[in-house]
């Protein structure tokens, strides 16, 4: 009868040692899971939920958006509250911080459903930026050092060369009132119609 409480005894004592030891591996997995997070990831996380997001980006400029699609170095997303162009990328370098409420601080510390291999996650900046040149369509660049509006006339691999003009007029040379080359380091936001 001692022998069956001893061993009673030892048999608690080892599932307690074991179910210590396994909240142990998961605590350490998910600190691991979580020090490999990166602000892309927590912004993506809060795609398609139903409140904004607010981000603050270089300069104190602060945006609320609703994120569509991400590439290797940008987002897109929907713009709210924007009179001018409901449409932006935001590179990712100049996002300086995400505002979020409490619920959408917990979202974006949620475990990603499945790794995305979509063709649009590798694709950079530039390539985005392109695609806009050959649209020929009008956008305003917000830089580190204020606003320009034209059209980008060239994407190179760093720079873009833009046509400047007033918003809302087609790129038309009687109308340029000059050129700017911009480096794409520089651009915070590139908004569009």
């Amino acid at each position: 009868m001692r022998w069956d409480l001893l061993f009673d005894d030892l048999g608690w004592q080892l599932d307690q040692e074991q179910q210590a030891e396994e909240r142990a591996l998961a605590l350490e997995e998910e600190r691991l899971r979580l020090s490999r997070l990166t602000l892309r990831d927590r912004l993506r996380a809060l795609a398609g939920g139903p409140e904004a997001v607010r981000l603050l980006l270089r300069g104190g400029t602060l945006v609320q958006a609703r994120p569509v699609s991400f590439g290797r170095d940008w987002m897109s997303a929907e713009l709210v509250g924007h009179r001018t162009a409901p449409r932006c990328v935001v590179p990712l370098a100049a996002v300086t911080a995400i505002l979020p409420g409490r619920d959408q601080l917990d979202r974006s510390l949620e475990p990603a459903a499945e790794a995305s291999s979509a063709v649009a996650d590798r694709i950079p900046l530039a390539f985005v930026l392109r695609d806009l040149a050959r649209r020929r369509a009008p956008v305003a660049v917000s830089t580190d050092d204020g606003e320009l509006t034209g059209t980008l006339d060239r994407v190179a691999r760093d720079h873009v060369d833009l046509a400047l003009h007033e918003p809302g007029v087609a790129r038309r040379d009687v109308d340029l009132q000059g050129y700017r080359i911009v480096a794409l380091d520089a651009i915070r936001l590139v908004t569009f119609d």
